[in-house]
């Protein structure tokens, strides 16, 4: 399934994706044609197998319904998760990003988080914080995790993923490298674009196999495929999960490849600015694009 997230009158409602259409199971559940469907992305998660055959028998069952489907044009698009207890990221995990920041190969995956002050949808603008003169995108498949994991092996990790969407982690780099502490640069408001769709992992056979690309301004500065990842996804959920306990929703944020600003020679780096417009597609994912304002104080 493809997965959505539509803001109406303020409030977030799941929505199910099809060639048709957008379908707003938020609303079907509250007007009782479904009485076990799940109201949110995260019930949808958490209610397992029996929330998800909801869900899927709803959509047979509305193909009949014209009325039902929304133009996918003309929604408003929230992030596809709107409030994982943990967003955990990856640094430094593609190896020829390592190479062109000339950063040293990292033995563990580095890791840090984000928070939910940092959640977007597509479509919606991005404030470049005043204190920053250096924000950076970075594209970057995001793993949503679907059950409640700790001590996972590699060879059973993926079983934990409910899915996977596209995501932007844009980084202020003059904040991020103020001290040896990256998470500055990395909180702002806004500063994580995620989705618009989150595909349910039955869809994806190989989350590193997949093309992964960025564009500002319609101008291709990323081009890579996550097979790349030094640490692939599995590893990555094994390793976490060692350490502390993975929730449903869950966001884990995977590294980005070679063509950030940060890469290029210090003399032909240019930072994002108001009006530019940036799109991260991932393979069978989708696309996201947000544009870059100044902030408002």
């Amino acid at each position: 399934m493809k997965l959505v997230t539509i803001q109406l009158n303020n409030e977030n409602h799941l929505g199910v994706k099809t060639d048709r259409g957008i379908l707003n199971v938020t609303a079907a559940a509250r007007t009782g044609k479904g009485s076990s469907l799940p109201e949110t992305i995260h019930e949808l998660i958490e209610g397992g197998a029996a929330a998800r055959q909801a869900v899927e028998a709803y959509v047979r069952e509305a193909e009949a319904d014209s009325s039902a489907w929304l133009d996918a044009a003309s929604v408003v698009y929230g992030p596809c998760v709107t409030r994982p207890e943990k967003i955990i990221c990856v640094g430094l995990n593609y190896r020829k990003h390592a190479e062109e920041t000339n950063a040293k190969i990292p033995e563990y995956p580095i890791l840090f988080n984000k928070f939910n002050n940092t959640l977007n949808g597509h479509g919606h603008d991005v404030e470049l914080p005043v204190t920053s003169k250096e924000v950076d995108y970075e594209a970057e498949l995001a793993i949503v995790i679907g059950r409640k994991t700790k001590h996972v092996s590699e060879e059973q990790a993926l079983d934990s993923v409910f899915g996977y969407c596209t995501a932007n982690d844009l980084s202020a780099r003059d904040l991020q490298l103020r001290t040896n502490q990256w998470m500055l640069g990395k909180v702002c408001d806004g500063f994580t674009p995620l989705g618009p769709t989150l595909v349910t992992a039955d869809e994806i056979a190989d989350p590193n196999n997949l093309r992964i690309s960025c564009t500002v301004n319609g101008v291709q500065r990323q081009n890579s495929n996550t097979s790349d990842m030094i640490f692939n996804c599995k590893q990555i959920i094994s390793y976490i999960s060692r350490h502390f306990t993975l929730m449903p929703g869950d966001v884990i944020l995977t590294g980005t490849p070679e063509g950030v600003v940060l890469g290029y020679p210090p003399e032909k780096r240019v930072y994002l600015q108001p009006g530019d417009v940036v799109t991260v597609e991932i393979e069978k994912l989708g696309s996201i694009t947000n544009k870059m304002v100044a902030e408002t104080v």
